[in-house]
């Protein structure tokens, strides 16, 4: 990305415009036109910093994320999955499941879009829950070699939304808090 001329606010800005389109249109109908118009800015200026949409997506839902995943270490891991779901709350939770859903499909039909979010969001995440992970099998609460630490992440992105498809609710910090203690932490063994 080149440097960046924009302030911190007028980035935010940005990148919260972009995911009020995502989720009033989808990413199949999100333009770079409809994204100038609503913040009043150039398409040059979009391409000029993101170079694509895919890559201006990936940038917004980073901003979603609360920060320092990879510094969590509460000495257990239920209280470090404790501290993840402290650090967003269930309306953001909502408004995660609303982007979830849009980008799904998308995701499907555009490589270019999979590639960024793969490599912009989702190995990032992973990377740092399988730091969290890492650091409870050292402490000896998961036994070393235990197949279930590989699903980690794949166990709690189903939860998220097979919540939404089977139960017809969001998946709220209580729900996925109940989901750990019965699926997750008995998988790993803890």
């Amino acid at each position: 990305m080149s440097r960046s001329r924009l302030t911190p606010e007028r980035e935010a800005e940005l990148y919260d415009a972009v995911l009020d389109l995502l989720r009033e249109v989808g990413y199949d109908s999100l333009t770079m036109d409809a994204i100038a118009a609503r913040t009043r800015s150039s398409k040059a200026t979009l391409y000029r910093q993101w170079h694509s949409k895919p890559e201006l997506v990936a940038r917004a839902l980073q901003q979603t994320k609360p920060p320092g995943l990879d510094e969590i270490d509460t000495g257990s891991l239920r209280g470090d999955f404790e501290e993840i779901l402290a650090r967003s709350d269930d309306c953001q939770l909502e408004r995660d499941a609303a982007l979830m859903r849009g980008l799904l499909q998308a995701v499907h039909d555009n490589p270019d879009l999979h590639a960024t979010l793969r490599k912009q969001l989702i190995e990032p995440e992973k990377c740092e829950l399988d730091a969290i992970v890492r650091r409870a099998v050292e402490r000896g609460e998961i036994r070393a070699g235990n197949p279930a630490v590989e699903f980690v992440a794949h166990m709690l992105l189903g939860a998220f939304f097979a919540r939404q498809i089977i139960d017809d609710q969001l998946p709220d910090k209580a729900y996925t808090l109940r989901y750990i203690d019965a699926v997750v932490l008995p998988a790993l063994g803890v």
